[in-house]
């Protein structure tokens, strides 16, 4: 008998931008569950513009807002409260910069939830030890994001479709 184990979720989400029609906190938690394969514990910041630039900055050495900024803290490091019988997890923050994810969206013709949501899921994999510096890295990561787009009823986020 297979038993299917659920990955637990700890998740907090702070709203620290003045950006209207961000997602919600149901909606990130949504879309980062149906990207973790081990139990995580997550604090998720959306910003505005300046926290975003100055976070890239300080920890990328590059001075603009980025769409999304990943960090992971002591990689399978015991977690209270996130998993039961001192199960341990993954810990890390992300941050997302709401103006940059609208520009993209919009520069890219994109629906802006799915923006965002495809955002979260690929902060959920880099938490998760995925990385895209390499071509084949980066296939991987596409070809997961793009499968748990299709599962959330998203369009594939890497098609084309200027070309159609």
């Amino acid at each position: 008998m297979n038993k299917k184990t659920t990955n637990i979720l700890s998740l907090s989400v702070q709203f620290a931008s003045k950006v209207k029609n961000l997602p919600t906190r149901a909606q990130f938690r949504r879309w980062v569950k149906t990207a973790i394969k081990k139990d995580i514990n997550m604090t998720l910041r959306v910003v505005d513009e300046p926290e975003g630039r100055e976070l890239n900055n300080k920890f990328r050495g590059r001075d603009y807002a980025t769409n999304v900024l990943t960090f992971v803290y002591d990689e399978l490091k015991v977690v209270e409260n996130c998993s039961p019988e001192g199960k341990s997890a993954i810990h890390g923050d992300v941050v997302i910069c709401a103006p940059v994810v609208e520009h993209e969206a919009a520069e890219q013709h994109k629906e802006l939830l799915a923006h965002y949501a495809l955002l979260s899921i690929h902060a959920a994999l880099h938490l998760q030890g995925y990385e895209h510096e390499e071509d084949t890295e980066a296939e991987e990561m596409e070809t997961i994001e793009t499968a748990l787009m299709l599962k959330l009823n998203y369009p594939d986020p890497y098609k084309d479709d200027s070309k159609t």
